[in-house]
């Protein structure tokens, strides 16, 4: 087992833990490789009855790919690294999908990115008082992936626009409201739940067991503002969502106001790609279709000069002042989402032969 990730079975559970806490458990490529090898093993492994996946540490679950290794990649014009990368960690995360044993996974914590991409798929999904949930992709000059524009489709209403448009952090509440966790189990109850599944007591299947622990979460925020989100982010284009916020922001509307300058403050190319592949994945059949467009999505974004220039504003220069090209929306070609999306590379994610 490799320094970051460590793997046990016992009593029929084989529970399976990142622990890269000082980096918020950010997944390496190593890591992706690792937990790849151990679904695989346990998928036949008459001994594992169901799958836990958690991670080291009270602060978070997985803050997401490792940054630092990708922007590695892409300076070194190791693009090829990348995309092999991106598509292991597919597979890992459709893997996780369609599981044939049920996968408990407890997001407690910051789980971002490719945390979301472990957990939001399993079967059975835990969320804490702690938990802090986000698709933050834009405000780095990238897209959504790891599966997240299916998730962020099936959000009700625009709701999944909006989270990935301006990279909004849901809590416990939200995550449950939006479709990307199960149940609330406060942190406490967390190692009760645990023993729980190892002793497999009535009521027995894992989902039983999880709602012996559920609790109601605070109301969420997000249902809150579903009418003014709806109403902003319906519109067809990036800058007709900006303008409706902005007349909401001028009639007083506080949480439009923020939510415009939030955008404001983003690569208009990340936007509009965004917002066309969460609208295109409404209208496919799968999870798979949706990781073979991310896949595409992200192929593109690797050659973007806004990626690179996001990675170092926000992540090793850390000055929050990224400088986007183009700088504007009205700089860009009005068919750009589709003509990224449509984008062809080989070989895909998936075999579909």
């Amino acid at each position: 087992m490799i320094e970051h990730l460590s793997a046990t079975v016992a009593d029929g559970v084989g529970h399976v833990t990142l622990n890269r806490p000082n980096a918020l458990n950010a997944l390496s490529y190593d890591m992706v490789v690792a937990l790849t090898e151990v679904f695989e093993a346990w998928r036949h492994d008459s001994e594992v009855g169901l799958v836990v996946l958690d991670g080291a540490g009270e602060r978070g679950f997985c803050a997401g790919g490792d940054i630092r290794e990708l922007r590695s990649f892409i300076a070194e014009g190791r693009i090829g690294d990348a995309q092999t990368f991106f598509r292991t960690e597919y597979r890992l995360d459709r893997a996780i999908a369609r599981y044939p044993k049920p996968v408990v996974a407890i997001l407690d914590g910051i789980t971002m990115g490719g945390g979301i991409g472990l957990a939001g798929h399993a079967s059975i999904r835990i969320v804490t008082e702690r938990s802090r949930l986000a698709m933050p992709e834009t405000r780095i000059g990238f897209t959504p992936d790891v599966g997240g524009t299916w998730l962020l489709a099936n959000a009700p209403g625009e709701l999944g626009v909006h989270l990935a448009l301006n990279s909004r952090t849901m809590d416990a509440a939200d995550a449950i409201h939006a479709g990307f966790a199960d149940y609330f189990v406060p942190s406490e109850r967390l190692p009760h739940l645990l023993q729980a599944l190892g002793e497999r007591a009535d009521p027995g299947t894992p989902s039983e067991i999880a709602l012996l622990f559920d609790e109601t979460p605070d109301a969420s925020a997000l249902a809150r503002d579903r009418s003014w989100v709806d109403d902003c982010y319906s519109a067809p284009t990036v800058a007709e969502i900006l303008a409706r916020l902005r007349a909401l922001a001028d009639d007083g509307h506080e949480a439009a106001a923020a939510a415009a300058s939030e955008l404001d403050g983003l690569s208009p190319t990340a936007l509009t790609v965004t917002l066309a592949a969460v609208r295109r994945a409404r209208t496919l059949a799968s999870l798979e279709d949706a990781l073979e467009q991310e896949f595409r999505t992200v192929s593109w974004f690797l050659e973007q000069p806004d990626l690179l220039e996001g990675i170092r504003a926000q992540v090793i220069d850390k000055d929050r002042d990224p400088t986007w090209r183009p700088a504007s929306l009205a700089d860009l070609p009005a068919d750009l989402g589709d003509r990224v999306l449509d984008t062809v590379v080989e070989p895909g994610v998936f075999d579909r032969g």
